[in-house]
């Protein structure tokens, strides 16, 4: 098995995940899913089927948005944002594990975005400004 660096994992995830929930190309998004991906989420069904049929079932204006990433070996975790206008963004930490240059398996941790009304610091939970 080769080996990958943290870089090529990032990379990785990024495409995949730009492919899937925001291009909406199911067809190139195949190639980086496993096809015995493992899917943690109590949000979404079992297997590479199940998050692409989620994915096939929200609004097309549903938008990943990448914030921060840690990349190791043969996994990657990331924290990203959700966003459907008029609507709560999620906040998600997602945890993959890479084998063979594909994603095999997925954890997360789904939460809404706090608003600047929730916010107990008055700060954002990323960037500069609150979204809602």
């Amino acid at each position: 098995m080769p080996k990958t660096t943290p870089e090529q994992n990032k990379a990785l995830v990024l495409e995949a995940f730009d492919t899937l929930f925001n291009k909406r190309n199911y067809e190139a998004a195949a190639m980086f899913w496993s096809d015995t991906y493992i899917q943690h989420s109590a949000h979404i069904e079992p297997g590479r089927d199940g998050l692409f049929n989620l994915i096939r079932s929200t609004p097309g204006i549903l938008r990943y948005e990448h914030q921060l990433m840690s990349p190791r070996a043969t996994t990657s975790s990331s924290t990203d944002a959700f966003q459907e206008p008029a609507s709560v963004s999620w906040v998600a930490a997602d945890i993959v594990r890479i084998e063979n240059g594909r994603l095999a398996e997925h954890w997360d941790v789904l939460q809404d975005e706090a608003t600047k009304g929730e916010s107990k610091s008055g700060l954002p939970m990323f960037g500069d400004r609150f979204t809602a």
